[in-house]
């Protein structure tokens, strides 16, 4: 240990002295230069030349004794002086010895001994002390110091310890309180369990108010999670009711539309669509609660369908351009998702773009799956909004608490498109605005099978014989491999779409018993026109064999198609549906009053998305489809462009190209499929 040592006394130098001649010899000196100069003199100025130097003589002899009497004096003083600063020097050494053997000896022995805990009074008599009383002092007040602060040191040190050992049980209590307990209690909560049947399979936490907390957070989770279930299952079972009171709204809509003439058919068209846009806002809601659907479907849909009764579905309609030549369809359990999640984004396309805008639907077939591309016209949204936007739609904003009170459309677009593996991305607009890009995958399109037959002969190199009616081929085997076909190609002949079955309704409340007479029968309905070669009631070609194909065969069974109980009921085959028995089933003139015999209308027609303008008085169209003169079938899409049989482009398709795209009518085929 290092100590700073005093400074050392400034020491006066004294003169050294002079030789004892050296005065005598400068008075001598001084009088020899006194007679010359007055004999050197003139001789007017002797005189006074003598007085001076006598003058000058005298006071130089009196400054040299000066002189050298206070040069002794001074070697007497300075002899002294050395002397008292020799003794200085001395005592400072001894108290510089004595301040280092204090700081690095005697120091550091008592710290350590204090610290090992003896009594400073002990530990002071057995030091050596220091031989100036000031250093004894310090060192007596310096150990007492140093003894208080070691008790005080020791006991918050035992402190220090009995508080981290509290500390590290309610560390290691609070992790398995946050990592497993409160989990495992949150999860059997939300899976029914009560409050206390949780509370009592838990264990508790040490610490009461760890305990407290714990006892605390589960009631009240338990709580909420009760009352969030009664109120989800009130609103699910109130919009199940209200899908089902929509869906019999539709129908009986469609029954009106069915029986009355060209006076009230507009109304009721207005009424079809605001109820179709009631059904949406059900469909949301109920979607949000986790429900389903109004409406599932047992079979394929087409997408111009599809696209079609999503449009139907919002109040700008009018400014829908559908862009389609895709003869894609969607799986039926998957149809009424899609056709959702298009009128979300359709809708809210509509609602962001300027009213005199109009928003374009393009579908593309791809490898990756069906693309489905809405654009509209209207201010590119900014970063914050595409941001939230995105997570909207990702499926990843689906918490009903963070839930926007007026803007759940986009939500509910990311519920349907993280249950059905869709994609949704936002890009710019070529249009100004915003586009939204859906990707369809696969599994949601329907895979068209060929029969044995047609795939035997397509596998062995034979030509195959052409499909009457403008039937497209459906397509290569999976085992010859599909040849993929550009998705800007105008398509070859298509089919017409199939007549779709009847939806199954979720739980409708069940009216009250009708009397049979109070049922009123209207006129027989017209038969729509057929696309298809033949009379009204033909056979479509995707369902009549084709040159060299052998009809299938009959099962024999009495559930064949065609077969009836002797009371007129339909027989369901096995793996066929009650409304595909009564499509395969003919009527008797007794069966339908106002009817004759004949092949019975299809189920399907009973939904006036397959009615067709053909079906409506003139008046009642919509001005918006200006110019458009083929008619569709029940089988077609309702306005979708397919080629004739000749392979040109139908009549609806000339007047599309010549006009541009049709508008959609707020009718039942752009309300549904």
């Amino acid at each position: 240990m290092s100590v700073q040592v005093a400074p050392k006394p400034h020491r006066i130098r004294t003169p050294r002295p002079l030789p004892p001649a050296v005065a005598p010899a400068a008075v001598a000196l001084a009088a020899i230069a006194g007679v010359t100069a007055i004999a050197t003199a003139p001789a007017p100025a002797r005189v006074w030349a003598a007085v001076t130097v006598t003058l000058a003589w005298a006071a130089i002899t009196a400054g040299v004794v000066f002189g050298t009497l206070n040069a002794r004096r001074l070697r007497v003083a300075a002899a002294a002086s050395d002397e008292v600063a020799r003794a200085l020097r001395i005592r400072s050494a001894r108290a510089d010895e004595d301040v280092v053997r204090l700081l690095e000896v005697t120091l550091p022995l008592v710290v350590k001994r204090l610290r090992d805990g003896e009594g400073a009074d002990a530990v002071l008599g057995d030091v050596p002390q220091p031989a100036h009383p000031l250093l004894r002092a310090v060192l007596a007040h310096c150990a007492a110091e140093l003894a208080a602060g070691e008790s005080v040191a020791r006991a918050a040190t035992a402190d220090s310890v009995t508080a981290v050992r509290r500390l590290a049980r309610a560390a290691d209590e609070l992790d398995l309180l946050t990592s497993s307990a409160l989990p495992a209690a949150l999860a059997r909560l939300r899976a029914g369990d009560a409050a206390d049947t949780v509370l009592a399979a838990l264990k508790p936490p040490g610490d009461d108010r760890l305990r407290i907390l714990l006892d605390t957070v589960v009631r009240e989770v338990a709580r909420s999670e009760r009352r969030a279930a009664a109120v989800m299952g009130a609103g699910t079972k109130t919009l199940s009711r209200v899908q089902a009171m929509s869906v019999s709204m539709l129908a009986d809509l469609r029954e009106m539309q069915d029986r009355h003439g060209g006076e009230i058919f507009g109304e009721l068209l207005g009424l079809d669509h605001k109820t179709s846009q009631l059904g949406l806002l059900a469909d949301r809601l109920s979607l949000l609660m986790g429900g389903r659907t109004s409406r599932t479907w047992n079979r394929p849909i087409g997408m111009e369908s599809v696209l079609r009764g999503a449009v139907g579905r919002i109040s700008a309609y009018r400014r829908v351009r559908l862009h389609s030549t895709s003869t894609a369809r969607i799986a039926g359990y998957a149809a009424e998702a899609v056709m959702h999640l298009l009128a979300e984004l359709m809708d809210n396309a509509a609602n962001f773009s300027p009213p005199v805008d109009e928003v374009h639907v393009y579908v593309e077939e791809r490898a990756a799956g069906l693309v489905v591309t809405v654009e509209d016209s209207g201010l590119k949204m900014a970063e914050a909004q595409l941001r939230r936007a995105e997570e909207a739609v990702s499926g990843r904003a689906a918490d009903l608490s963070y839930l926007p009170s007026t803007r759940i459309g986009l939500v509910v677009v990311g519920l349907l498109a993280v249950k059905y593996h869709m994609t949704v991305t936002y890009r710019p607009s070529s249009r100004g605005g915003t586009g939204v890009v859906v990707l369809l995958p696969p599994q949601l399109l329907h895979q068209e099978q060929l029969p044995y037959q047609e795939t035997r002969q397509g596998a062995s190199g034979l030509p195959e014989t052409p499909v009457p009616g403008g039937q497209r081929d459906p397509g290569p085997s999976p085992e010859r491999g599909a040849e993929p076909r550009p998705s800007g190609a105008f398509p070859g002949p298509v089919p017409p779409d199939p007549v779709l079955p009847e939806p199954v309704l979720p739980d409708p409340v069940p009216p009250g018993p009708v009397p049979p007479d109070s049922v009123p029968r209207g006129p027989a309905l017209p038969e729509p026109r057929s696309p298809y070669p033949g009379a009204p009631g033909a056979v479509p070609p995707a369902a009549a064999p084709g040159p060299g194909i052998p009809p299938p065969r009959s099962s024999g069974t009495p559930g064949g198609p065609g077969m009836a109980t002797p009371n007129g009921l339909p027989v369901r085959p096995r793996g066929r549906t009650m409304a595909a028995a009564d499509r395969g089933r003919t009527e008797t003139p007794g069966d339908r009053s106002g009817t004759t015999g004949g092949t019975g209308r299809d189920a399907g027609a009973q939904f006036a998305a397959f009615h067709r303008s053909t079906a409506r008085p003139a008046a009642a169209r919509s001005p918006v489809l200006g110019g458009a003169t083929g008619t569709t079938g029940p089988g077609d899409a309702g306005g979708a462009a397919r080629p004739g049989p000749t392979g040109g482009p139908s009549p609806a398709r000339a007047g599309e190209q010549a006009g541009g795209t049709a508008a959609v009518e707020p009718t039942a085929e752009s309300s549904r499929p």
